[in-house]
């Protein structure tokens, strides 16, 4: 079981955002909570691309400190359609090559 953050830099305000996932939204909101963001943020898989908040490079840093997996956009766009056809995101590399192989 895992958390990931991408490589995504999307302005907000102020501020540059990525991409936090997880391997179960159990483990997604723990993290979430342990960096000091609000349920509110969560992006549900219902209203987006799949179950993931937006987060800054500071709290970035800091889940990276607390074990979070870097991966790509690529990478994480291709584990949300993972999970979105079988249930799970798969790791960053195996669900890169199925993508790649057109899914």
């Amino acid at each position: 079981m895992a958390v990931y953050v991408d490589d995504m830099r999307a302005p907000f305000g102020n501020l540059i955002m990525c991409h936090m996932l997880a391997d179960t939204d159990d483990e997604l909101h723990t993290m979430a909570d342990a960096l000091g963001i609000k349920r509110i943020w969560w992006q549900s898989p219902e209203k987006t691309s799949g179950s993931h908040y937006d987060i800054c490079l500071t709290k970035k840093a800091i889940a990276l400190r607390r074990g979070a997996i870097p991966i790509t956009r690529r990478q994480a766009a291709a584990m949300n359609a993972h999970r979105k056809a079988f249930g799970s995101l798969s790791t960053p590399t195996a669900a890169t090559e199925w993508f790649a192989k057109g899914r």
